[in-house]
């Protein structure tokens, strides 16, 4: 019997070279095993990206690996944020599709909570994914989760793998997919809607990367306001203009574009919502629908649905070559799923949030 170990993966200096086989071969792992729940690799890391994640300056990203007969079968990402939230890690689990079935996933998730404990981590984090064809639920077990009121089914086998090693359930997103370029006719049938729905009272204004000067005070104030809706995150303590130039300035250095559109009210001269899409460098075929954000206030007026409706104009102008924008969506976000459909979003499957909290396990 081959005997399989778990060792940490050394990070090379470049890409280039015997010292970096290790690396190529964990890229290649994720990349299978993101087929295999998917049905392509568009979600997959290319090389570039996993070697930027392991030098973000705001969390230390390692990678622990599985190895049998000299081949690496699976892998354990584990992101340990270095700012905020440092009680917490997340673990990400892939495993050669050959290489199913056999307990590996369950070896490498204790060696990611072992690892995480000895950095005295008290939260640790795990995903899994559902293509919708595998949620035919019947008469199964439904796991809900404990926010959000998203459920799995037990009959799942990444959430049955989820569930049976401790974990719970915390948050379930829709997972959906648009395909590019949008219909013909449809951007100009949506402005007419959203201009009649707000009767010009709202101007919209566009940038990408860096956000314009006037503007950077008021994103960062409703990026904070997005985080006080959430479930007890604490952006609102660290996050500011300083802080935003920084992010700015490392998406740029990794050759990442960042897409923004946003709503002015006309009235008080402020910007009370955003939508942003996420290019990535290394890719040209997909690109990521971010955070889309209204003030209370200002909802009800289909603000939501005009800013993404003309970001997504612009990333189409800037970018043809892109074959799909991907996003996720909670479940309660009825108005931006609704949004989402009205744009051609098609519903791929949904993804789960699992949480198992140290500090109540005896």
């Amino acid at each position: 019997m081959t005997v399989t170990t778990i060792e940490q993966l050394r990070i090379p200096e470049t890409l280039d070279g015997d010292a970096a086989a290790d690396f190529h071969q964990v890229v290649e792992v994720s990349r299978q095993a993101r087929i295999k729940t998917w049905g392509n690799d568009k979600l997959a890391y290319t090389a570039e990206e996993l070697f930027d994640q392991c030098h973000d300056s705001y969390e230390w990203y390692v990678v622990l690996i599985a190895r049998s007969a000299g081949e690496i079968i699976g892998l354990a990402g584990i992101a340990l944020p270095l700012d905020d939230n440092t009680e917490m890690a997340h673990v990400t689990l892939d495993v050669l599709p050959t290489a199913e079935g056999l307990g590996l996933g369950r070896k490498l998730l204790e060696a990611a909570e072992l690892f995480v404990k000895g950095e005295n981590r008290k939260v640790v984090m795990v995903e899994t994914s559902h293509q919708s064809s595998t949620l035919d639920v019947g008469d199964t077990e439904l796991i809900p989760a404990s926010r959000g009121g998203g459920s799995l089914p037990l009959s799942s086998r990444e959430a049955r793998f989820a569930y049976s090693a401790g974990y719970d359930l915390e948050r379930v997103e829709q997972f959906s997919v648009c395909a590019l370029p949008l219909r013909v006719g449809l951007s100009a049938e949506l402005t007419e809607r959203v201009t009649t729905a707000h009767q010009h009272a709202y101007r919209v204004h566009q940038w990408m990367d860096r956000c314009p000067e006037p503007w950077a005070q008021d994103i960062v104030r409703l990026e904070q306001e997005i985080d006080g809706e959430g479930d007890g995150g604490n952006l609102a303590d660290a996050w500011d203009v300083e802080r935003r130039r920084e992010a700015e300035e490392i998406s740029r250095l990794t050759g990442r574009h960042t897409m923004v559109c946003a709503a002015e009210c006309v009235a008080t001269g402020m910007l009370v919502g955003f939508t942003s899409i996420s290019i990535l460098g290394n890719r040209s075929d997909v690109a990521f629908q971010d955070d889309t954000f209204v003030e209370q206030t200002h909802r009800g007026r289909d603000i939501g649905l005009h800013i993404k409706v003309v970001n997504l104009e612009h990333l189409m102008r800037e970018f043809p070559q892109l074959e799909a924008i991907y996003t996720w969506n909670a479940p309660e976000k009825e108005y931006m799923r609704s949004v989402n459909e009205m744009l051609g979003f098609v519903n791929a499957g949904v993804t789960g949030q699992w949480r198992k909290d140290f500090n109540t396990i005896g």
